[in-house]
């Protein structure tokens, strides 16, 4: 059975779709006639290299995806994809590692597109105590799979219904986004696991309706946590693009103590 190789064009419309834009709003962002468009979502028309990027620039397609869309209509891929390991990205290596150090003593990891965790400061390891499943914490660790997972942290979680919502609304978002069949079948493993009863009001007003916390049992402390998420700026390399930092912050002074007493406690044991 012979396979129908998917067109330039063809990814346009797909990705024009998934952004829910019309031709007319797409050929407007883009600076061109509707007809053109039409043209070469059709195959009627090449696209040159330079509309490739436009149209991909204004469609916000990821740049691994950029590289497929050139692919596909005959060019060379324009961004690079190196292992985060090479020596041209030591700077963002160092970047990271100077992040995550010096957000400590509160807890922060460097994800992947996969959320794969590729490294993580000092103060993640006593919230990552007494897994039941040892496998979750071998590398790759999937950083979704084992906050969720039953034999991971969501039993620890005292949100686990609130969070787990947050988290699948991250990862659907994400998919929506980028249509990464990785995420899909992520999405659909995490869907399947328990979502644990809803939160008692005392719990769900920690973060006052601002933000969604997570509030963690980590021995018989209670820790409650806000996150932001960095990336880098303006990548040019694929890599880089699919990195981020999440960065966990105490959202009361129980959690803050807690940390701070965390910190005495390593360097006690050095």
């Amino acid at each position: 059975m012979l396979m129908t190789e998917t067109t330039a064009g063809d990814l346009l419309r797909q990705w024009r779709q998934r952004r829910r834009m019309s031709q007319l709003d797409l050929a407007g962002e883009a600076e061109i006639s509707q007809r053109h468009l039409s043209f070469l979502e059709s195959g009627r028309a090449k696209p040159s290299r330079e509309m490739v990027l436009r149209l991909a620039q204004q469609l916000d397609i990821p740049l691994r995806e950029r590289n497929h869309l050139l692919l596909a209509a005959g060019f060379a891929p324009r961004y690079g994809e190196r292992r985060l390991d090479d020596p041209s990205l030591d700077a963002a290596r160092e970047a990271i590692r100077h992040v995550l150090k010096g957000h400590e003593p509160n807890p922060a990891i460097a994800i992947d597109r996969h959320w794969h965790m590729v490294d993580a400061n000092a103060a993640i390891a006593p919230l990552l105590a007494d897994i039941a499943d040892p496998g979750l914490l071998k590398p790759p660790v999937n950083v979704l799979r084992l906050s969720l997972h039953p034999a991971g942290l969501a039993p620890r979680v005292v949100n686990r219904h609130e969070w787990r919502l947050h988290l699948l609304d991250r990862l659907k978002r994400q998919l929506d986004a980028s249509g990464d069949p990785f995420l899909a079948d992520l999405e659909r493993e995490l869907a399947s696991y328990p979502a644990g009863p809803r939160t008692q009001p005392a719990h769900t007003e920690v973060s006052a309706g601002i933000v969604h916390p997570l509030i963690l049992r980590s021995g018989n402390e209670v820790l409650t946590f806000i996150s932001t998420t960095t990336i880098f700026g303006t990548p040019l390399d694929v890599t880089l693009s699919e990195l981020a930092i999440e960065s966990f912050f105490p959202a009361d002074q129980q959690t803050a103590t807690a940390l701070r007493k965390a910190v005495g406690a390593r360097q006690g044991a050095t």
